[in-house]
């Protein structure tokens, strides 16, 4: 069970009405009252995404028996904005760097990637609201602390928030193995590293929104990096060239 879960149709509309993130809802499917809706209205308010769920998967996932058909799993850190992430480059004069993760499932790897946002000098992280683990414990265990220093915004369309920040005069590269090799990729100035789901890399749609799609030399006997290593690889790339050209400095 999730560390960060809570059960209980008003305790779940209490945390709403608190203000907590409510990274997801798990909702049994069928049920048809007033506090259902209310729950489903705080929901769609606050931009939560509702998972339609039978009896027995919430039977599974409640360690009180007394889940009432709901249970929600809340953020255990706030979420930042974009515009905190862009400030953040602005205070330390320096052109936005940011990590855009694309479905990233697993907690230790977010934790990971956080981890190595920060020591890179990344302003920040962009997460998708569905379909991708949010700011639990665990995340925040694997993080070694950085999500106290990291930002990370949470938001509901990736490729809607790159297109924003493309019109800003940021630009994207992402990780494929059919890319050119990253060592020939101008990767300086502003711009955003996108990196794809554990198991299905970058989506086509995401892929189609970068403007570089940079390949990591494999020499050895598999051909795929874990997602948190493929993200340290390339974002220390970014941080060779940006330290040649100038853009930042050797602490």
């Amino acid at each position: 069970m999730n560390e960060n879960a809570i059960e209980g149709r008003n305790v779940v509309i209490e945390a709403f009405r608190s203000g907590k993130t409510v990274d997801k809802l798990y909702l049994q499917d069928g049920l048809k009252d007033y506090t259902v809706s209310t729950i489903l209205r705080e929901a769609k308010k606050h931009g939560t995404y509702v998972n339609f769920v039978g009896k027995d998967r919430l039977d599974a996932m409640s360690e009180t028996g007394k889940h009432q058909g709901v249970i929600a799993i809340v953020a255990a850190y706030e979420y930042a904005s974009i515009e905190d992430i862009l400030e953040k480059a602005r205070q330390k004069n320096e052109p936005p760097f940011v990590f855009i993760l694309d479905g990233i499932e697993d907690p230790h790897n977010l934790g990971a990637i956080i981890r190595t946002a920060n020591l890179s000098g990344a302003h920040g992280v962009i997460i998708p609201k569905h379909r991708a683990v949010g700011l639990t414990a665990v995340v925040a265990r694997a993080s070694a602390g950085a999500i106290n220093y990291t930002p990370v915004a949470k938001v509901t369309n990736i490729n809607k928030t790159m297109q924003e920040l493309k019109d800003a005069g940021m630009w994207f590269v992402c990780a494929d193995m059919g890319g050119e090799r990253m060592y020939n990729i101008d990767l300086t100035g502003s711009i955003g590293l996108v990196i794809g789901n554990e198991g299905d890399g970058v989506s086509e749609s995401v892929k189609k929104n970068c403007d570089f799609i940079a390949s990591i030399p494999m020499n050895g006997d598999i051909d795929s990096l874990n997602a948190s290593v493929a993200c340290g690889v390339l974002a220390y790339e970014i941080v060779r060239q940006r330290i040649a050209k100038g853009a930042i400095y050797e602490k």
